[in-house]
């Protein structure tokens, strides 16, 4: 017996079904997570190009596909070998799952009151590594930072309520204590 392929058409329509049914965050991620792991898993939409990455960003960004309105964006992002993403939030919901590589996800709090523009406290809170159809899911607020720790291009599948270019999402230095924009160039 023959297993359907889920291709990245099916994805998005899926992903267009869920957020017609729902704007609940929480409830959106749980519901994409599956379906990420599935289209990850099938790579069906996988192309030679999505490893090539910025060497001045540390990563690659390819977009799948994006709305009209910049909704439901879409990318594959490839992580050159020991560089990863600072901390960051997504100002919108996010499910990224593994596509091909072991990556290390670092989880941070956000400790001041966020009144002050420009400052930020965070402190480290967990750290977890993802491989391929493995899923981890963020809120619009939550922080975390990337880093691929092994010696090859790894490449995960990136799903967002808003291309992240268009959220007004911040990247943080816990050292500095400061927040900024964070935007991304794509590939």
């Amino acid at each position: 017996m023959a297993i359907a392929t889920y291709t990245l058409a099916d994805y998005i329509q899926d992903l267009r079904t869920v957020t017609s049914e729902t704007q609940d965050p929480n409830e959106i991620i749980a519901r994409v997570g599956p379906l990420a792991e599935r289209a990850a898993l099938s790579r069906d939409w996988l192309k030679p190009h999505h490893y090539e990455c910025d060497p001045e960003q540390g990563f690659g960004v390819h977009l799948l596909h994006e709305e009209p309105d910049h909704t439901l964006a879409v990318f594959a992002i490839a992580w050159l070998p020991r560089r990863g993403a600072p901390p960051h939030n997504h100002g919108t919901w996010a499910v990224v799952s593994g596509v091909d590589g072991l990556e290390t996800n670092v989880f941070w709090k956000r400790v001041d009151d966020g009144t002050r523009p420009g400052y930020a406290e965070i402190r480290r809170n967990g750290e977890k590594l993802f491989g391929a159809g493995e899923v981890v899911a963020f809120l619009p607020h939550e922080i975390h930072s990337v880093v691929n720790e092994t010696p090859a291009v790894t490449v995960s599948l990136h799903t967002y309520g808003k291309h992240l270019n268009y959220t007004g999402r911040s990247q943080f230095d816990p050292d500095a204590r400061d927040e900024k924009p964070f935007l991304v160039k794509e590939q």
